[in-house]
C-alpha cells in the first residue's frame, strides 16, 4: 500500500468519523513498512483533513477529535511522541461544555474537579451521572461562590459527592478538572450557563503527563490544606 492509497482509507474513514476493523489493521499493517518521515506525513495528513471539523467546532470536533486518536493509535500505537497531546476549544457556544460533559462520560475510576463555581446544571448532571456509575469524584470549589444564587454545589454535596470548600477570604479560582489522573482539562471557562451562551472563553485539554501529574500534586495539597468534605 502506498501514501496515495493511505490518503484514500483516511478520507474515507473520516466520512462516518469512525475506523473500522478493516481500515484499523489495514493502517496497523504500514506501522512496520513506513519510516519515521512517512508517518509523519500520515499524521499530518490526518490532522490536514480534521482540522476544519475542529475549526468550526460543535458536535462533529468532538467525534472528529476521538477519529484522530484511533488513527494515531493505529499507525504507530508503541510510539508516545505520536500521541495527541493537546487541543483547544472556545466559547461562546457549545464546544467547551460539550468537551467537558464528553470528558466526565469518558472517567472510567475518578473525577478530580477543582472549579471556581458550577451552575450549569448539564454539566452538574454529567457528575451526578458519573458518581452513579461508580467514579471517585471529589471536587474543590470557592466558599464564596457556593452560596450564590443558582449554584450547584451544595446540590452536588447533598447527593454524597466529596466536596470540600476552600475557608479563606480568597477566592479558590482554579478551573481545572483531571480525568482518571490521565487527561487534564483547563482554562478560563467557568461551568456556569453564561459561558458558553454569551462569555468569551477556552479550555485546553492535554494528555502530557507532566502537567496532568503538575496539577494532580496541587490538587492535592489544595485537597488537604481545605481540609476534607462539606
Amino acid at each position: 500500500m502506498n501514501l496515495q492509497e493511505l490518503e484514500v482509507i483516511l478520507s474515507s474513514s473520516l466520512q462516518d468519523f469512525k475506523l473500522d476493523q478493516d481500515e484499523k489493521m489495514q493502517l496497523k499493517a504500514l506501522s512496520d513498512t513506513l519510516s519515521e518521515d512517512q508517518i509523519g506525513f500520515v499524521k499530518n495528513k490526518a490532522f490536514d483533513l480534521s482540522r476544519p471539523f475542529i475549526e468550526a467546532g460543535g458536535v462533529d470536533a468532538i467525534r472528529v477529535h476521538n477519529w484522530l486518536e484511533r488513527v494515531v493509535k493505529a499507525i504507530q500505537p508503541v510510539r508516545s511522541n505520536m500521541k495527541i497531546q493537546s487541543f483547544a476549544c472556545f466559547s461562546p457556544g457549545n464546544d467547551c461544555r460539550d468537551n467537558i460533559i464528553r470528558l466526565i462520560k469518558s472517567a472510567r475510576k475518578s473525577l478530580c474537579i477543582c472549579v471556581f463555581t458550577i451552575s450549569d446544571n448539564k454539566i452538574t448532571d454529567s457528575i451526578l451521572e458519573a458518581h452513579k456509575r461508580g467514579i471517585e469524584v471529589a471536587i474543590i470549589s470557592d466558599n464564596d461562590k457556593a452560596n450564590d444564587r443558582g449554584s450547584d454545589i451544595y446540590r452536588l454535596a447533598d447527593k454524597g459527592l466529596n466536596v470540600i470548600l476552600d475557608q479563606s477570604p480568597h477566592h479558590m479560582h482554579h478551573k481545572f478538572m483531571l480525568v482518571d489522573n490521565k487527561v487534564l482539562l483547563n482554562g478560563s471557562f467557568n461551568w456556569t450557563r453564561s459561558a458558553s451562551d454569551v462569555n468569551q472563553e477556552n479550555i485546553l485539554i492535554s494528555y502530557e503527563d507532566e502537567l496532568v501529574e503538575l496539577f494532580q500534586r496541587r490538587f492535592e495539597k489544595m485537597k488537604q490544606s481545605f481540609g476534607g468534605a462539606t
